[in-house]
């Protein structure tokens, strides 16, 4: 696995391979890998001809009271990862580098970064856009690959991609997950062994949405409920928000039709959790 740490290097790389013909897939990431980034390089080397991951811990999408100086970085077992995993290139930068002096320009996003994550984080998917935009200048890939644990960002970048007219597929592959049901994240690290135990809850109370649509239940509200009502059972969890949606808009909605989209966002200690369920024929819409 080749490795570059500047812009002028990485673009230098991407340039030869699309001279050759040759279809790049990336993975952005923000390090300390775990299975679920991953299985986005596994599902990028089956359809590229290269895969080029990045890391790179990105200030813009951290608030002032948020984990940017405690977030977690393991620069080494990254790579050691990464090389197992078969990725072809490791891009990293600096934000120096990438936010010299002088920057002043920023993707402001539309209505889907509004709600949830987007109500809970201000800013957060300001930072988000701005940072992918320039990643997919740089590395001009054919192909992108985000998480659905992200579901929200996803469907943010899938729009700003479209509306910025980048040539490129933006690829949300399913949330990989623990044995019991937890989703895999970075932020899993900063679980204690007690907090450990109970994270899986999250999951379940969306399983619980999951169940009662499947059994025909389709009005959001009632839906919404019972996931809340589940979670409730779980003192350790501080509610942020748990919410039935649009799986294409993230609009609130009287009932669903053919699907849509559970997602939750909760406290457990210091360590903020996200998750979320597609509900009918939004797993057919994922992308």
């Amino acid at each position: 696995m080749k490795r570059v740490d500047r812009i002028a290097s990485m673009r230098a790389a991407a340039r030869a391979w699309r001279a050759e013909g040759r279809r790049i897939g990336f993975v952005p990431t923000m390090g300390a890998l775990h299975a679920g980034h991953l299985s986005l390089v596994t599902r990028s080397r089956s359809e590229c001809d290269v895969t080029v991951v990045s890391i790179f811990v990105n200030p813009l999408q951290f608030g002032p009271d948020e984990d940017l100086s405690r977030y977690p970085r393991d620069l080494d077992g990254d790579v050691a990862e990464l090389e197992s995993a078969g990725a072809d290139l490791l891009f990293t930068t600096t934000p120096d580098e990438m936010y010299p002096p002088g920057f002043e320009t920023h993707v402001v996003p539309g209505s889907l970064a509004e709600p949830l994550c987007g109500a809970s984080r201000p800013g957060h998917f300001h930072g988000v856009t701005t940072v992918v935009a320039k990643l997919f200048h740089v590395v001009a890939p054919h192909a992108a690959y985000f998480g659905q644990k992200d579901f929200q960002q996803a469907r943010v970048l899938q729009r700003m991609a479209a509306d910025l007219d980048f040539d490129l597929e933006l690829k949300i592959v399913p949330t990989l997950r623990e044995q019991d049901g937890l989703a895999m994240s970075s932020r899993n690290r900063y679980l204690s062994q007690a907090e450990r135990r109970v994270a899986p809850e999250l999951h379940r109370a969306l399983l619980a949405v999951q169940r009662e649509f499947d059994g025909g239940e389709r009005a959001a509200a009632p839906l919404a409920e019972v996931g809340r009502g589940a979670l409730a059972a779980c003192k350790e969890f501080r509610l942020d928000y748990l919410e039935v949606r649009d799986d294409e808009t993230l609009r609130a909605v009287d009932r669903l039709r053919s699907g849509g989209v559970a997602a939750a966002a909760a406290i457990l200690g210091t360590t903020r959790l996200i998750d979320n369920v597609l509900l009918g024929d939004a797993v057919r819409r994922l992308g």
